[in-house]
């Protein structure tokens, strides 16, 4: 039988072995605002919570005011915006290197994915038939400016 680090911890924390390694891995709710009506967003909001994520939604017509809200330039706008530990998250991000992010604690606004390239979470269902476009990861600055964080190719 395998088991996740999640899992694990859950286990060894039910035990009452290891409480504070299980409070120290905890991964903070993630508040996502999306059309009501996108599929890909969806399936975004399913990667992260398979990754261990809990999630609170807000559907919404358009992203464009909650990404000005939260100081996110317009240029690395995507279909849904999300916010969490303090950093704001834009797009097809990876629960993965939000994890890396949150575990890092650098200096920045947070993290995007422009557009919506095929093979990110959530762009990577059975309908693209395996394709993977390659695509960045950007750590996005206080002041607006953008460098890769996690390239995927």
């Amino acid at each position: 039988m395998k088991f996740s680090r999640r899992h694990f911890l859950q286990v060894l924390a039910a035990l009452g072995v290891v409480p504070a390694v299980q409070a120290q891995y905890a991964l903070p709710r993630i508040e996502i605002w999306k059309s009501p009506t996108c599929g890909c967003c969806k399936d975004w909001i399913s990667h992260l919570q398979a990754n261990g994520f809990s999630v609170q939604t807000h559907d919404v017509p358009s992203t464009a005011p909650v990404r000005a809200r939260l100081r996110m330039p317009e240029q690395y706008g995507s279909c849904h915006t999300a916010s969490a530990g303090g950093y704001v998250f834009e797009g097809h991000v990876p629960a993965r290197e939000i994890k890396r992010l949150l575990n890092e604690k650098p200096a920045a606004l947070g993290l995007a994915v422009p557009g919506m390239p095929v093979g990110s979470p959530g762009m990577d269902g059975p309908e693209y038939r395996g394709r993977r476009d390659p695509y960045d990861v950007l750590l996005i600055t206080a002041d607006g400016s953008a460098r890769s964080y996690q390239a995927y190719r």
